[in-house]
């Protein structure tokens, strides 16, 4: 799960997403395309929208996408079209950029919700709830999960 800062919308697509693929032994992460929040904790407002939905992402940290990322991982998810240019573009091998995708789809981007009140922090958890639902959905019927 990958943003800018790694501290609003990649650290709730991360703790969305695990809560979903809970005892499956399925790796969930995030980062951010800059290395501006270097851990920091996520957004207070994240935290707090997480919290209110029963995921706790508290104790995650910010991190910078590493190039080894896009080797390790199988899926690379880029909240908005910037972003996954960015990861596009420190992509290395064609096998790297197969495995990056944009979280919503019909080239939609996961709006910022950094700067902005409460309610788009809720509206941003809403919109990445539905997209990780999405997203085991698929993995459910490529794999034994």
């Amino acid at each position: 799960m990958v943003c800018l800062g790694n501290i609003c919308r990649s650290p709730l697509a991360e703790g969305i997403l695990k809560s979903k693929l809970k005892n499956t032994g399925i790796e969930v992460a995030s980062a951010g395309t800059s290395g501006w929040h270097i851990g920091q904790a996520p957004h207070k407002m994240s935290i707090e929208v997480a919290k209110n939905n029963g995921i706790d992402i508290s104790y995650q940290k910010g991190r910078k996408l590493k190039l080894t990322d896009l080797d390790y991982f199988t899926h690379i998810y880029a909240m908005d079209i910037s972003n996954y240019q960015n990861i596009i573009d420190l992509c290395q091998t064609e096998r790297q950029r197969s495995k990056v995708r944009l979280i919503l789809k019909n080239k939609q981007s996961v709006p910022d919700p950094y700067g902005h009140g409460f309610s788009s922090f809720e509206k941003t958890f809403n919109l990445l709830d539905v997209a990780c639902t999405r997203i085991v959905k698929e993995f459910r019927s490529t794999s034994n999960i």
